[in-house]
């Protein structure tokens, strides 16, 4: 044990040679003799060498109950002396003839940061145990708590925030969950991270655009990596709790807080006076309103950085779901989202179905103009749309961007025309859901009356109010259109394949398409269909159909829907025998059945 005490000559002789001998001295010591190394430390000044070799079984190759001993044993020998510890290690190297005690402070702080990374790169090894990993995330966390002076050590959590992002760990680590569910719920720390999780996007986009490698397995390599790094970034930042306003106790890490108002009085404060006047401060905590407001522009510069990333399909379709619901609502400027939204909208498919509504939700309630928004709505009328995931939330958002009365004629013509084309090609479901869409449309707009459809004079379709008469009169393209079916019958003018609403000659087409529903083979259709008739022919008294009722449906529900019902009459079939075939020579004249011979010859 004489190499272990303070002499000066003697340790700076062996620590070249430490490197060489560590692993061998790591294998020769057990468990008992960590514990009376970490004992010696604790005790005495004397045995800080000690220090040295206690590092060294802080790694994600050490087994674990070495790991732990070494972890707790040097825990407790930096938490009381933390405060105490410069800041950095510069001042002392660019000062060799500074005080010996600050020299050995200095020492101390730099030993304190190998400690630091030894438990980072431990926490984001995926060889260690999980146990392990929770207790050296709370010793980090701990850190973080008393580190910088008895404050909030932001540095030190923005270093363990960064090593997990660019790390090798998987979105779904186990680290990430612990993480959140032990320490999102501290005001402080979730304010930390938006402001780490806004610098880790800014290297990520600053990154993005200098790879400009041109070997390709690098730059697949480099774009998974991004990839990873991305999905980590939204799966911590989706974890975070919103803040409401009217919370009035916040629940804080540090005790001290960091939500503070800075007085006139004094700007600049020595180390030595915020150690011993931290309680006398003449700070002023924030209320909850400020705090919230704090809270919220870091929440927003956090979320507007990250949504500048590449984002994979896979997490750019997550965001796009709950964006309305855990974004929106809580951001300083939300229309600062209207050219992410906007691009998204534009992409076509899935992903602008997936981004109506948080584009719906600005041009309502925040002001946002987009000329093209239902040109874009139009597009997206696809048979395709009737079997996609979300198309519950779509059909309920287009029944609602339909529903203001300044809609043109021809628009209003148009996306009723389209819905209707396309219940010949939906699924029964998805034919339930453009009735009551063509009903709600025929119901706000009596300047498109004219496209029920009328056959000769007769029939429970050509049955109109007068109100549906006057406005059939009053409108100008509607009595073109009359003298154009009379004179060619059968002929519809809708162009199906135009993109354009203006241009698809809706207003000189009629409901057809609807009609034939009347006929269709499955019950629940047919029923709503008539039950549509009737609500027309009775205006005034009818009232919207709730699309919500039917934009879910599926061929299980309206399954279920139909063995409920009750039936009054229930068409019976009575044998006197059991019939021994399936088609009898009556049925099909001229024909006969002879399996037997078939058999026979066979």
């Amino acid at each position: 044990m004489t190499s272990l005490l303070p002499k000066t000559k003697k340790q700076k002789s062996e620590r070249p040679l430490l490197p060489k001998t560590k692993k061998q001295k790591r294998e020769k010591r057990s468990l008992s003799d960590l514990k009376t190394l970490g004992q010696q430390l604790l005790t005495s000044r004397a045995h800080i060498n000690n220090l040295p070799i206690l590092l060294t079984f802080i790694t994600p190759d050490s087994p674990p109950q070495y790991a732990l001993e070494s972890l707790l044993s040097l825990q407790s020998f930096f938490t009381p002396i933390l405060p105490q510890l410069p800041s950095s290690t510069t001042s002392a190297c660019a000062n060799p003839d500074a005080d010996p005690e600050f020299i050995y402070r200095t020492w101390l702080r730099s030993k304190f940061d190998d400690f630091l990374q030894c438990l980072i790169d431990l926490v984001v090894s995926s060889q260690a145990e999980d146990a392990l990993r929770e207790v050296v995330l709370d010793a980090i966390m701990e850190f973080v708590k008393v580190g910088n002076a008895g404050k909030f050590h932001s540095a030190i959590y923005h270093k363990l925030l960064r090593a997990i992002v660019h790390s090798e760990l998987g979105a779904d680590d186990i680290l990430l969950d612990l993480l959140a569910t032990k320490y999102f719920s501290y005001t402080d720390i979730c304010y930390f991270t938006y402001i780490s999780l806004e610098k880790q996007a800014r290297t990520l986009e600053g990154q993005e655009d200098g790879n400009l490698t041109p070997d390709l397995e690098d730059s697949i390599q480099s774009r998974l990596s991004m990839e990873l790094s991305i999905h980590k970034m939204h799966n911590l930042l989706s974890r975070i709790p919103p803040m409401e306003a009217s919370e009035e106790k916040l629940k804080m890490w540090n005790a001290l807080g960091i939500f503070v108002e800075k007085s006139n009085k004094k700007e600049h404060i020595d180390m030595e006076d915020k150690q011993g006047k931290s309680q006398k401060s003449n700070d002023k905590v924030l209320s909850s309103q400020g705090t919230a407001k704090k809270m919220k522009q870091k929440f927003t510069k956090a979320w507007i950085s990250f949504l500048r990333l590449p984002l994979p399909l896979n997490v750019y379709k997550e965001v796009l779901v709950t964006l309305h619901q855990d974004v929106i609502p809580y951001l300083s400027n939300p229309i600062m989202l209207s050219d992410f939204l906007t691009r998204s909208y534009d992409i076509g498919g899935v992903v602008s179905v997936m981004a109506l509504s948080s584009l719906y939700i600005l041009m309502t309630q925040h002001g946002l103009e987009y000329p093209d928004f239902y040109n874009k709505l139009y597009a997206l009328l696809e048979p395709s749309i009737f079997m996609a995931k979300h198309r519950a939330k779509f059909f309920q958002l287009l029944d609602s961007c339909l529903k203001s009365s300044l809609l043109p004629a021809y628009l209003a013509a148009a996306f009723c025309k389209k819905l209707s084309r396309l219940a010949l090609f939906v699924p029964p479901s998805g034919a339930l859901v453009i009735i009551a869409l063509v009903h709600n449309l025929l119901q706000r707009h009596p300047s498109i009356n004219c496209l029920v459809h009328r056959e000769g004079g007769t029939g429970a379709t050509t049955e109109t109010s007068d109100e549906e008469k006057d406005s059939f009169e009053n409108a100008e393209d509607c009595s073109a259109n009359r003298d154009l079916f009379e004179e060619k019958a059968g002929v519809d003018h809708f162009n199906n394949e135009e993109s354009d609403p203006k241009n698809t000659n809706a207003m000189r087409s009629s409901l057809w398409d609807i009609d034939t529903l009347r006929h269709h083979y499955c019950p629940p259709v047919s029923r709503f269909v008539l039950s549509l008739e009737n609500d027309l022919a009775v205006r005034a008294r009818t009232a919207e159909i709730a699309v919500k009722d039917f934009s879910s449906g599926s061929y299980a529900t309206i399954f279920n829907d139909e063995i409920r019902r009750r039936v009054k009459q229930v068409p019976l079939a009575f044998y006197k025998a059991t019939p021994t075939y399936l088609f009898s020579e009556s049925d099909f004249p001229g024909w006969t059945f002879k399996s037997q011979d078939v058999n026979a010859t066979g």
